[in-house]
This record gives C-alpha cells, sequence and structure tokens, in this order.
C-alpha cells in the first residue's frame, strides 16, 4: 500500500496525538481503579449497599472494556504509521480524509466504510474489531 500523506511532519503530529491520548486512557484507566477500590465497602450493611456496589463494578468493568478497545485502536493506529499504512481504509484502501483522522486519529475507515462496517455490525454479521487482532 501506499503512503498517502504527502507531508511526514503530518504522520509524526498524528503519531504525537495518539501517544498521547494512550497516556490519557491508561491515567484515566488507573484513576478510575483507585477509586473503585477506595471507594468499595469491606461489609456492605444492607442489600442497597451491596446492590449499589454491583452496579458501580459493572460501570467500572464496562468502561474499562471501552477503554481497552480504545488502546488496542490506538497501537493498531501506531503499528499503521510503522508499516505506511496510515489513512488509508481498510475497507476500500482509499485515503482516510484529514478531517477524519483530525477527528478520530484511531480511524481504520473513510467515513463512507465505516458507515458500511458499522450497518454490517447492525445486522449482526461479524466485523473484524481491530486489525491487530491475530497479534
Amino acid at each position: 500500500m501506499v503512503n498517502t500523506m504527502k507531508n511526514g511532519h503530518k504522520f509524526t503530529t498524528y503519531r504525537n496525538i495518539l501517544e498521547k491520548k494512550a497516556e490519557e486512557v491508561r491515567r484515566s484507566m488507573s484513576a478510575q481503579k483507585a477509586a473503585q477500590v477506595v471507594s468499595r465497602l469491606d461489609i456492605p450493611s444492607d442489600e442497597g449497599d451491596l446492590s449499589q456496589q454491583h452496579h458501580e463494578e459493572w460501570i467500572f468493568l464496562n468502561r474499562n472494556t471501552i477503554d481497552i478497545k480504545l488502546l488496542r485502536e490506538i497501537a493498531d493506529a501506531l503499528l499503521r504509521i510503522e508499516q505506511g499504512t496510515y489513512a488509508v481504509c481498510l475497507e476500500c484502501e482509499e485515503p482516510i480524509s484529514v478531517k477524519r483522522l483530525d477527528a478520530v486519529p484511531w480511524a481504520r475507515y473513510c467515513v463512507t466504510c465505516q458507515e458500511l462496517v458499522a450497518a454490517r455490525a447492525a445486522l449482526g454479521q461479524p466485523v473484524d474489531e481491530y486489525e491487530g487482532a491475530n497479534r
């Protein structure tokens, strides 16, 4: 695949943005974990406290899952930069617009293909979650 970004400086900019976002997500995950541990009651006083504690744990686990998925997407974007395939849609192999990359620097698909992938997912059809799935 041909590297479609004409300016290598722009790749450096996206790399920096991606690395900063990954660090931000990691910090957020650590802060959430610490808050979860601190707020946890050793012995819930009643069923309401236990229910609240389970609900907060459920929220934490779901948020953690979302953050891990985002970290994988960022890692894959950084890998595509290294491989020279960044800013190329994984579906149609056309360039991803700078406007889209500015909004979502870890984007794997152009807007058109992202809509098609989302529609397939909504129909329950299999969709590759991230490029590095076989790593």
